[in-house]
């Protein structure tokens, strides 16, 4: 994958456990490894896959965004490689068989679905054997301490008590957010066995004055898989199989 293209949506460290997945799927012998990414939005991952030689579903319910993906699968000449679903991530299951993708990925999904429990067992549903499935949430610890630090500590209160979603007179459209405890119980009792959990973007949302950015993805790498530090991340990604 084109590491550039991708580099707004995740950090390094997402990249390089999803760049291992196709390499381990290709490791199986499978040619053209085949990617679902639920709520896809505007290609992000997608065009980049598709890029990579992967077969590349997207179920995405924004009409604006999957326009936005259309334009940037044109651009790259990889619209062959793409089929575009506009439906709820509810209805993957009428969408993908089941056990046919070597790759699910929900970034940025489970936070904003009504139930994530149903979604996660049509992810798991969708794996086949051997494949993965990659979920990026909002780390709900990163969002109190971001608040506590700033200065709004009944924000970071209430979000330190609840569930990490919306509070009174917050502008947000984020409905929850996760820590390490609860998003591993979710991928458990969907039937998923997490293979890897790590933090993404640990200090670039905050990291104050220039830095060189080389050593920033250093950091960020290394960081990522310490678990004091991934507590805190901004985002937490799961790789996970069927149990």
């Amino acid at each position: 994958m084109n590491t550039d293209t991708v580099a707004a949506r995740g950090s390094g460290a997402v990249r390089r456990a999803l760049e291992a997945e196709l390499r381990a799927a290709r490791a199986r012998g499978v040619e053209q490894p085949v990617v679902v990414d639920v709520g896809g939005g505007s290609g992000g991952w997608a065009v980049p896959f598709a890029r990579a030689g992967c077969l590349v579903t997207v179920v995405e319910p924004s009409l604006d965004a999957l326009a936005t993906l259309r334009r940037r699968a044109e651009e790259e000449a990889v619209s062959h490689r793409i089929t575009v679903i506009a439906d709820d991530s509810d209805a993957l299951a009428a969408h993908v068989p089941a056990g046919s993708a070597d790759l699910v990925l929900a970034h940025g999904l489970l936070e904003v679905v009504d139930d994530p429990a149903v979604v996660l067992a049509a992810l798991a549903a969708a794996v086949a054997p051997g494949g993965a499935v990659s979920v990026l949430v909002a780390n709900r610890n990163a969002a109190v301490l971001h608040r506590a630090l700033a200065g709004r500590i009944a924000e970071a209160q209430r979000l330190l008590d609840g569930d990490g979603g919306v509070a009174p007179g917050e502008r947000d459209t984020v409905l929850r957010r996760f820590d390490t405890a609860g998003l591993t119980e979710g991928l458990l009792a969907a039937g998923l066995e997490v293979s890897l959990l790590q933090g993404d973007r640990v200090i670039s949302d905050v990291v104050a004055g220039e830095v060189r950015e080389d050593e920033l993805a250093e950091f960020e790498l290394a960081a990522s898989v310490v678990p004091a530090l991934r507590d805190v991340a901004a985002r937490l990604h799961a790789m996970a199989r069927r149990a």
